[in-house]
């Protein structure tokens, strides 16, 4: 696995970084980027400041904020090194998680120990598209005998599960 600092972290990385109340980035030891994001480093990981997350030039950085943060709002966050994984190659960091009843799905790193089916970053991308499908329309569950949604969440489970297509397994619930 590769290892990141601040020299590489910013190439093709997914990361989740946690919001930080109170603190206070120290003069003159800091990088600012050219859309006036702020990063410190330390020999631990990063704080950054930025009133934009998700899509990042090149990666793909989640702000895990409290409850009262709003889209634009300038928020300070820290990730540690060790959370940053690679997007853009076919290592399997990733697993899907889905909430049936609030039919949504997204894309989570490896946790230690984890018994998730694994996936590339690319891979996981194709997937949530389609389950995002399967939860909006319901005209496919038209060929299938058992209710749309017990059928539904058969299907999602054996695919976040599997390396199996989604024509595979809607073959094999028919």
């Amino acid at each position: 696995m590769k290892t990141y600092n601040k020299t590489n972290f910013f190439k093709h990385t997914f990361c989740e970084f946690t919001q930080i109340d109170n603190f206070d980035f120290p003069e003159n030891t800091i990088y600012v980027s050219k859309s006036n994001s702020m990063y410190f480093y330390t020999s631990e990981g990063v704080y950054r400041k930025s009133n934009h997350w998700g899509r990042v030039a090149n990666c793909r950085w989640k702000l895990i904020a409290d409850k009262n943060y709003k889209n634009q709002n300038t928020v300070t966050a820290y990730a540690k090194w060790s959370c940053f994984y690679p997007i853009n190659s076919s290592e399997k960091n990733f697993y899907i998680e889905v909430n049936f009843d609030e039919k949504t799905a997204k894309i989570n790193p490896k946790k230690e120990n984890t018994t998730n089916y694994l996936f590339s970053f690319s891979e996981a991308q194709k997937r949530i598209k389609q389950i995002t499908h399967l939860f909006k329309d319901d005209k496919w569950a038209k060929y299938f005998d058992d209710d749309v949604e017990i059928i539904r969440k058969n299907i999602i489970s054996e695919f976040i599960n599997s390396d199996k297509t989604l024509q595979e397994i809607k073959i094999r619930f028919k």
